[in-house]
């Protein structure tokens, strides 16, 4: 009996033992009230962010700054043998060019079949050239046909009582057709300002790089302006003396006009000989020479009409077989009108004829 309770009281011892030990352990695990808690630790500081170093900026480097002042000068150059004939094949070290007296250096020549024309046609249509008038206007109108190229344009003017554009610039076969329009008039001459209407719609209607040249078939004698100051009572000019008095004061304004433009002048007075029968149409003459001396061009007086078309083909030539010499000018010497000299040392038998000088652009033209 003792035996058996003895037996029975071993699972219950057993199952008291794992109790305990649970109990235990539990005990051990779970911290009590009364036990020292874990201090809270502060957060890690931010881990450092490094700027980054900047790259260095290098030293401006200093260059040399150096002022250019200089214009690029254009100077057409006809060249012709004691016949008058155009001489072709000089070369660039054949020229010399001096600007006001100093020595300039060739910076090169072009070739004037690569630059375009822009032409002024100007032709009289007043009393004085009547009875030849048609011979005339088909000569004219050739002429633009033979001289101009594709790329190059003509402008047409009727020297009038007022100037009259009959076409703006355009091209040959237009230009000509507007020639062959004209009518002779019976009226007075306006011969200065349609001049001046031609060099002033060509100074605003050709653009730079390209070559201006005026070509007038007229006797160069101006009776609009004369009959202008007549008419308002001004009796003075009755008289031949003060007339050609007061052509030359014309003729100069006109010319300082045309070498701003920049402007190449030919003329053909059809009246030939019978101009000297009056003084002031003589003057009218020595004029228009004037112009072409100053500007490079040429003034032709035919013995007869039937020498026109031999004259507009020398012009023609004339004009495509041009030197255009090109240099650099340094001149500081003011704004005032600079002369150019240009000869041919090396061919002193030819004839060399280019412009007189240029007017630097924005400079204002002395009386």
């Amino acid at each position: 009996m003792h035996l058996q309770n003895k037996m029975r009281s071993k699972p219950a011892l057993f199952i008291a033992a794992l109790a305990f030990l649970f109990g235990a352990i539990s005990f051990l695990v779970t911290p009590s009230g009364s036990a020292q808690k874990i201090k809270q630790l502060p957060p890690p500081p931010p881990v450092p962010r490094l700027k980054p170093k900047p790259t260095p900026t290098p030293e401006p480097i200093e260059y040399e700054v150096v002022k250019i002042s200089s214009n690029l000068i254009v100077v057409p150059v006809s060249v012709t043998d004691v016949q008058g004939q155009p001489v072709l094949g000089l070369q660039q070290s054949d020229f010399r060019i001096q600007e006001d007296g100093k020595q300039q250096q060739i910076a090169q020549m072009g070739d004037p079949e690569q630059v375009p024309l822009d032409i002024a046609l100007l032709i009289d249509v007043s009393a004085s050239v009547e009875s030849r008038f048609g011979f005339e206007q088909k000569a004219a109108a050739d002429f633009l046909k033979q001289v101009m190229k594709p790329g190059d344009r003509a402008t047409v003017f009727a020297i009038d009582e007022a100037p009259r554009q009959i076409q703006a610039l355009s091209n040959s076969d237009v230009a000509a057709r507007q020639v062959m329009t004209l009518a002779a008039a019976k009226g007075f001459t306006a011969f200065f300002d349609s001049l001046l209407a031609a060099e002033k719609y060509l100074d605003a209607n050709s653009s730079q790089g390209r070559r201006r040249v005026i070509v007038v078939l007229s006797d160069g004698d101006d009776t609009a302006r004369i009959n202008n100051l007549y008419s308002k009572g001004d009796s003075k000019f009755s008289q031949m003396e003060n007339q050609v008095r007061f052509i030359e004061r014309a003729q100069n304004d006109v010319l300082r006009e045309i070498q701003r433009g920049e402007v190449t002048f030919y003329s053909i007075n059809p009246s030939g000989r019978t101009m000297h029968l009056n003084v002031r149409v003589a003057r009218g003459e020595t004029g228009m020479e004037k112009f072409a001396a100053a500007t490079g061009g040429a003034a032709f007086v035919p013995a007869s009409e039937s020498d026109l078309p031999q004259i507009f083909q020398r012009i023609a030539s004339e004009i495509r077989s041009q030197y255009l010499l090109q240099y650099y000018s340094d001149n500081k010497a003011g704004i005032e009108f600079r002369r150019i000299n240009v000869t041919a040392p090396t061919r002193p038998e030819l004839r060399v004829r280019a412009r007189e000088g240029y007017y630097p652009k924005g400079a204002v033209a002395r009386p």
